[in-house]
């Protein structure tokens, strides 16, 4: 089974840079994807035998979630059931027979760490969540978690230190969340990898340098990581600051 994430930063306009080729070209069966920032029928999209669905912010062209798959999963809900939390479309959650997907776009902290505070507690109330769904069955996250977790993942470390994404605050939940019972899928299966990164900002001359922070990712419940066969990042495919990144696992 092969799951791919990818923020698009504004579906309509990733249409226009080449979605549907990339779409094509990966061939996921299951396809999540964040700051969708439209409502589903607001573009005309054929996916195929894709099931849709959707979860947009109350603000309109912002924010905003989707995943499209191939298999019908045994139910869909949106949100984390908190209304400070549900009004942004961050979070689609669908159940699978043998785990729980979450797509999940993170509250970013914004310049001068505006939102800081509220992304505390955005994160202490998500692993609550994660960890609940954890009881149940194993747990696959997705999505653009807003932080590069450790140095290896960011360029420049030392001069983004306390810059949003890259808090001591934010890397210090990230480790809550992994400590509590959660693996990050890439960095385990490519511990010293360096220079792999899946956002660049649209600065000129920035990704083709490749001065990069990896804050997209797939994580999962600790139980799940003998049935991950692979976890791959797609520098290579455009359309977005972000690139894709996948997961690959069998049954």
């Amino acid at each position: 089974m092969k799951l791919v994430s990818w923020n698009v930063n504004g579906l309509r306009a990733c249409l226009k840079k080449g979605f549907m080729d990339a779409f094509a070209q990966i061939d996921a069966d299951v396809f999540c994807l964040q700051e969708t920032k439209m409502e589903q029928g607001q573009a005309e999209i054929d996916l195929g035998g894709y099931c849709e669905y959707w979860h947009s912010a109350d603000k309109k062209g912002y924010a905003g979630t989707a995943v499209f798959s191939k298999i019908a999963p045994l139910s869909a809900a949106y949100g984390m059931g908190i209304d400070e939390h549900d009004r942004e479309g961050r979070i689609i959650r669908l159940e699978y027979e043998d785990f729980y997907l979450v797509n999940v776009y993170v509250p970013n902290s914004q310049r001068g760490l505006m939102r800081l505070d509220y992304r505390m507690r955005w994160e202490d109330d998500f692993r609550s969540f994660v960890c609940e769904l954890d009881k149940t069955k194993p747990v696959i996250i997705c999505g653009d978690l807003n932080c590069a977790h450790q140095e290896i993942d960011i360029k420049n470390a030392k001069s983004n230190v306390n810059n949003a994404g890259f808090t001591p605050q934010e890397r210090g939940k990230m480790t809550e969340l992994l400590n509590a019972g959660f693996t990050d899928f890439y960095r385990r299966r490519y511990p010293d990898r360096q220079g792999v990164y899946t956002w660049w900002s649209y600065m000129p001359g920035v990704r083709e340098k490749n001065i990069g922070w990896r804050i997209d990712y797939f994580l999962g419940s600790d139980r799940l990581c003998e049935y991950v066969s692979d976890a791959v990042i797609y520098p290579n495919i455009y359309g977005s600051g972000h690139c894709p990144v996948g997961l690959v696992v069998r049954a």
